[in-house]
């Protein structure tokens, strides 16, 4: 056995859902191996093994005039810009990232099925859940600094993950995550382009995620919606994904095609999902509806075909002689979707937690990523995020070290650039190199393994 597969050979109990964790939270001592590496740790399993909350709540942005730093901005892309930390939350960029894996139980039950139509509903299922942390989340996640990565592994939910930050101009992020039973990995690379439209603030996340499930031979992939956030100037802060999601099965040419709606007139559409799957000869065979907010359904065509008639009648009837709504302002959003007779449910978002807005919105997954385990640091990479001084003093409310660190930093990594100019060296990533992806042909970064053996006496030191 490598060191990879022996990584975290650890007595653990494994749930098969989320009410079973709960029924069967019980305290285990484990003897956790990373790599040659033994960490005795006396904790609960499952639920009780990361922290509910976060050292110190979210500071008010009340007194800081984000118009005075924004007026500046209008229109160039932000990412060049080094942001005043008041815009932040307390995870860097790689972190946010890792919260794709949120609902990855719906990859574990896709691996389970046998008919490819099936197994898209659920892929769609997680497409769409891996956005909806995103949901009133307005703080910006900190810039990765060239060369940090993250690592996860969640024995839990069977998988771990590692990501890198491979380019600092443009700002590109790798990650890479795999079944520990090997029955998926599931990769990607993001570059997220910003830019600041006088109101609102605007990313695209380019790149292409990857999903490739082991036991049917099959690849998917797809590139996420544009997301927006509205009123950074004035008023309340308001989040909407908008754009067309394709997600391809490489394997049998089927095809699932995801319209994330904008808000349109009177706020009907917002957070809304509508799309369809359809076979390799385009016929259509379910439709997909529901919120990125909320919850997702399948459903026969025809069936949906004659309610949204029914529903369009209604609508026009009660909305006859209506103006439109100031696009910036903050739309009525009606609480839940209504499930339409005959529909199977396929996925519905975790409740976040009582004190969640007080926490920058994080969800219960992400109050966890930032924390650092007894025993976990000189055996995780020193370029680990969770090292990050200025992340780790805005968690614990000191934002003035904070500010001083994220400075600090900064110049290092200009420092560092100038001595690799002045050397004439480039930079070289560690984990993930450049090339196309294996089924789109388009550019990505590729995994090239080794993380996980645990040797980092050759990482730079970025902090």
């Amino acid at each position: 056995m490598n060191s990879e597969e022996e990584f975290y050979d650890a007595e653990t109990a494994l749930c098969d859902s989320k009410t079973s964790q709960e029924n069967n939270m019980r305290e285990k001592r484990h003897v956790v191996v990373f790599g040659h590496v033994s960490v005795c740790l006396c904790r609960h399993v499952c639920f009780f093994i990361c922290r509910k909350t976060l050292p110190f709540p979210m500071f008010s942005r009340n007194d800081f005039s984000i118009w005075g730093f924004l007026r500046k901005c209008i229109g160039m892309e932000l990412s060049k810009i080094t942001m005043p930390i008041v815009f932040n939350e307390p995870l860097s960029f790689l972190q946010r990232i890792t919260e794709y894996m949120e609902h990855t139980y719906l990859i574990h039950q896709a691996c389970t099925l046998s008919d490819s139509i099936e197994r898209m509903q659920l892929v769609a299922a997680f497409a769409v859940s891996a956005v909806a942390s995103q949901w009133d989340r307005t703080g910006k996640p900190f810039n990765p600094l060239l060369g940090e990565t993250y690592e996860l592994i969640r024995e839990d939910e069977g998988y771990r993950l590692i990501s890198e930050q491979v380019s600092h101009h443009p700002p590109i992020s790798a990650f890479y995550a795999e079944s520990l039973c090997q029955d998926f990995k599931f990769h990607g690379s993001i570059y997220p382009k910003l830019k600041f439209w006088g109101k609102s603030v605007e990313a695209e996340p380019k790149g292409t995620m990857t999903l490739e499930l082991s036991k049917h031979r099959e690849a998917y992939t797809w590139t996420n919606p544009m997301c927006c956030v509205h009123n950074v100037i004035l008023g309340k802060l308001w989040i909407e994904q908008y754009g067309t999601v394709e997600i391809v099965n490489h394997s049998t040419q089927e095809k699932c095609v995801l319209n994330f709606k904008p808000c349109g007139m009177f706020g009907k559409e917002l957070h809304r999902v509508e799309g369809h799957i359809q076979d390799k000869s385009k016929k259509k065979r379910c439709v997909i509806y529901g919120k990125w907010t909320e919850c997702l359904y399948t459903i026969e065509p025809k069936v949906y075909d004659a309610n949204k008639r029914e529903q369009g009648l209604r609508f026009s009837e009660q909305n006859a002689g209506r103006g439109t709504d100031d696009a910036d302002e903050m739309p009525d959003v009606e609480d839940t979707v209504t499930m339409i007779p005959g529909s199977t449910l396929l996925w519905r978002i975790a409740p976040r937690p009582t004190h969640s807005a007080q926490m920058y919105n994080f969800t219960s997954f992400a109050m966890t990523l930032n924390e650092l385990e007894p025993g976990m640091e000189g055996v995780i990479a020193p370029t680990d995020c969770r090292l990050r001084p200025d992340i780790r003093a805005m968690e614990n409310g000191d934002i003035d070290t904070a500010c001083q660190e994220k400075e600090r930093l900064e110049e290092k990594q200009r420092a560092a650039r100038r001595e690799r100019a002045k050397d004439e060296e480039e930079w070289s990533t560690r984990w993930f190199q450049q090339g196309p992806n294996s089924y789109t042909r388009t550019a990505d970064w590729i995994y090239t393994g080794g993380y996980f053996d645990r040797k980092y006496s050759h990482l730079p030191d970025i902090y």
